[in-house]
């Protein structure tokens, strides 16, 4: 079946849940309606379904090639939607009008990106990855007299490094000068186009920047993935000398929210194949069926299959609202007149980014594992689609820090460093929202788990804090577990808070607000019981993982 846009459960997180419309008017840009932000959505799915979502399977068995040393040619079909995506302006979404684009704030070009990921990954990385830096920590660069840099040094896993759907590629590279303080205090950022543009702008003169190789890879085999050498390339310096390292992190803080919005559009396409599939499928009786008149009943009529396809279908919704906040905080981060409205959605972005990216990508991989079990054998053939999400989205766990990186990232560099002040303000607003809605009967079976949620991880955060500063490997062998522990938070807050507009819409006859209800059950009876588990492995403490000695592996 050809993916198709998720769009009412978007339209519901968009503008029912987050409030977009009215964020947006709060922050002087009244003109991006609901109405308009729906006409995007509709046209990117549109695009989605009937341009690239086509190339999805052929591009998988094509691949990218090398038919000269340096020359990457990407799948069939692949430049051909490129011109198309960039005639309609889509590169241009969430840019600035100042310089041609078109001032989406990120939520919307987020949801757009979860719908080209979900189409087809390896074709939307090109433009999704273009907003990305290289990170080359031990590249040099040498300032001339006309005021560039020679940069030499080279950097592998380059998502979309050299290509042939644009006439010019820029890199934007890190890179240390001769005089520069040692350490990441030392590193600037620098501009290095792959044609040095002439006087008018226009691709000239080839620079000394060239692919050594592309890498052959599990999935997303229509993304090239380069090695790029710089072999005295001619560069630019952006922004301050020595400064560089800050916009990296900007760059990559955008791009982890991103790439976890691909991961839930890559196990969106996974679920609406198994879902599909489950209602078409004949196998068995189910228990307490009526006959039907068949041999058999649908397999969605089983138990498992429905708790395969509710796990799924609680994952994905339930991270979607998740990452769309945290897109919008990044929005109301730049756009709110509110100075200290500004730096408090600031800090909790940076709480939230590792978070988002690591939880979007893991639940993507298992998720569509789950779509692949619900199809049986038929899941691990190609046809069916699923085993090729599969291989793809497990790169996720891998872009910008792998989720080890990240879970390190929330726990130490985030909780620890401030002794749990960040993480305290968190929770006090999941608590705040619950302990509001407790009074309510109906939202008690949400609330109250919450609560209870909230004060354990407040209890365990204080106990890190204390262990981490007599034990070097406390951190370590908490934070993936952290991470995971905290992610069931955040889906627990997100599912409740979507529950609650459920039951203020249960006289509506659109069945979404009933699903979002069944489902917040689905996930606080049969998900959330695993922070117990999470908690418990997090006070096991390092012993287990620190002192077998290397030779007992």
């Amino acid at each position: 079946m050809t993916y198709q846009i998720p769009m009412r459960d978007i339209q519901f997180v968009l503008h029912e849940l987050l409030q977009v419309p009215a964020m947006l008017q709060d922050c002087g840009q009244p003109d991006l309606d609901a109405e308009t932000i729906d006409q995007v959505l509709a046209a990117a799915g549109q695009f989605a379904a009937e341009v690239i979502a086509p190339l999805n399977a052929a591009g998988d068995e094509h691949g990218c090639s090398m038919p000269s040393p340096g020359v990457v040619q990407t799948p069939p079909g692949f430049k051909k939607a490129y011109d198309e995506f960039t005639k309609n302006g889509w590169p241009g979404l969430a840019c600035s009008p100042e310089f041609g684009g078109q001032g989406f704030p990120s939520v919307v070009a987020n949801a757009v990106y979860e719908v080209f990921g979900g189409a087809n990954m390896a074709w939307s990385s090109y433009p999704g990855m273009s907003h990305a830096n290289l990170g080359l920590m031990r590249t040099r660069a040498v300032a001339q007299p006309d005021g560039s840099y020679r940069i030499t040094g080279s950097k592998i896993f380059i998502s979309g490094g050299e290509q042939d759907l644009t006439e010019n590629i820029m890199h934007l590279v890190l890179a240390r000068m001769p005089d520069a303080p040692s350490g990441v205090k030392g590193i600037s950022l620098f501009i290095v186009p792959k044609f040095i543009p002439d006087a008018s702008g226009a691709a000239g003169a080839r620079n000394a920047v060239v692919c050594g190789s592309i890498e052959h890879k599990l999935g997303i085999h229509g993304n090239s993935t380069c090695t790029i050498n710089f072999d005295g390339a001619t560069g630019w310096l952006l922004g301050a000398p020595h400064k560089g390292l800050a916009g990296m992190f900007v760059q990559m803080n955008h791009m982890r929210v991103l790439v976890g919005m691909i991961a839930i559009g890559l196990m969106e396409a996974a679920y609406q194949k198994a879902l599909a599939y489950g209602k078409e499928r004949l196998q068995g009786r189910a228990s307490g069926a009526r006959p039907s008149g068949e041999a058999a009943d649908p397999i969605i009529g089983h138990a498992d299959v429905r708790r395969m396809l509710l796990t799924q279908k609680a994952n994905i919704e339930g991270a979607r609202a998740l990452a769309l906040w945290t897109a919008q905080l990044s929005d109301l981060q730049r756009l709110h007149p509110d100075p200290a409205r500004r730096n408090e959605t600031a800090e909790l972005l940076g709480l939230l980014t590792p978070l988002v990216k690591a939880l979007s990508s893991d639940l993507a991989v298992e998720c569509t594992l789950l779509a692949m079990q619900v199809f049986g054998g038929h899941g691990y053939i190609r046809e069916n689609g699923v085993e090729q999400h599969l291989r793809d989205v497990r790169i996720v766990g891998l872009y910008e820090g792998t989720n080890g990186v990240q879970a390190m990232d929330l726990l130490g560099r985030k909780v620890l460093a401030d002794q749990g002040r960040q993480m305290g303000a968190f929770l006090d607003m999941a608590g705040a929202f619950a302990e509001t809605c407790s009074p309510r009967e109906a939202m008690r079976e949400f609330t109250q788990p919450l609560i209870e949620l909230a004060a354990e991880i407040r209890q365990l955060t204080g106990e890190l804090v204390a262990a981490s500063a007599q034990d070097p490997h406390a951190a370590g062998a908490a934070a993936a577990p952290y991470l995971r522990l905290v992610g069931h938070l955040a889906l627990a807050w997100t599912w409740a808070r979507m529950a609650e507009v459920g039951f203020k819409n249960a006289g509506s006859s659109d069945p979404i607000y009933a699903s979002k209800i069944t489902t917040a059950r689905f996930y606080f009876q049969r998900l959330l019981p695993q922070a117990a588990g999470l908690c418990q492995e997090i006070r096991a403490g390092s012993s287990a993982l620190m002192e077998p000695a290397v030779e007992l592996f």
